[in-house]
């Protein structure tokens, strides 16, 4: 727990508050760098789900982005104001982009523009009971836990694709995979060590000591893995589809995936 200061958005409502100390760097964001390291998961997937539009991709890609982007605008809110409507705008987010995230990679080898109505409505019906839940109990380490379950069923889903299905596509996986646990880990850092960690950010210059905020990492990995997981969904639907997605990075270095329109033969 950060020291209770206060600031533009007044006593901390929310039932956590994170390692960065509040209100240092500015009167009006609560926690500055845990705020805007959500650009990554905001400007990337806009881009993505406008880019899957006009490829003419199923709505369900264009869900996954944007369901991407509303978790990066929700944490973005809940950083900058520690109230406890804007924490619900960051967590339950997380809980049903997740699961349009396992619903496209459990239909991926299904007719094109084919609705799922069972794994819809069990997803559904998950959703609504997690939330019903958390809003009686308000208790994060619940929340967590859901949120763990529902990522451990789509990596185990993803490896299994790329073991036995489309091994080419290792790569692509285990990055996402990679970089998602790696901000994992930094995340659990920054639980466990706060104090270490503020202590050392109190010793050395600010723009130094803000490499030391490692739930911003977190937040930056965990939307790089999320992006490329939702690539690698992308590009198992099409080439089952037996489209043929490429990979194309945008001003060199941000990978995006096109779809031309030939189906191959």
């Amino acid at each position: 727990m950060a020291p209770a200061a206060q600031g533009y958005w007044g006593r901390s409502t929310s039932t956590i508050d994170w390692c960065e100390e509040n209100y240092v760097v500015s009167f009006y964001i609560a926690e500055f760098w845990n705020t805007i390291s959500n650009l990554i998961m905001i400007l990337p997937p806009i881009y993505g789900a406008i880019q899957a539009f006009r490829d003419g991709l199923e709505f369900r890609y264009i869900c996954s982005f944007v369901g991407l982007a509303v978790v990066g605008v929700g944490s973005w809110c809940f950083h900058m104001t520690l109230q406890f409507k804007m924490q619900l705008m960051d967590e339950l987010p997380m809980i049903y982009s997740t699961c349009v995230f396992l619903y496209c990679l459990f239909e991926c080898f299904k007719q094109e523009n084919k609705i799922g109505l069972f794994p819809i409505a069990l997803l559904s019906i998950f959703s609504i009971s997690v939330s019903a839940l958390y809003l009686q109990w308000k208790e994060p380490i619940f929340h967590q836990v859901m949120y763990g379950i529902l990522v451990a069923c789509l990596v185990i889903r993803a490896i299994y694709i790329v073991t036995w299905v489309y091994p080419w596509l290792r790569p692509l996986c285990y990055a996402s995979l990679g970089i998602f646990l790696l901000g994992f880990v930094l995340w659990n850092m920054d639980n466990f060590y706060c104090g270490t960690l503020r202590y050392a950010r109190n010793n050395l210059p600010p723009v130094v000591g803000a490499v030391t905020q490692l739930h911003a990492w977190w937040h930056i990995f965990t939307g790089v893995g999320s992006y490329l997981h939702i690539l690698l969904s992308m590009q198992i639907r099409t080439t089952y589809l037996k489209y043929r997605p490429k990979v194309k990075f945008l001003c060199g270095v941000w990978p995006t995936l096109h779809i031309e329109p030939q189906k191959t033969s």
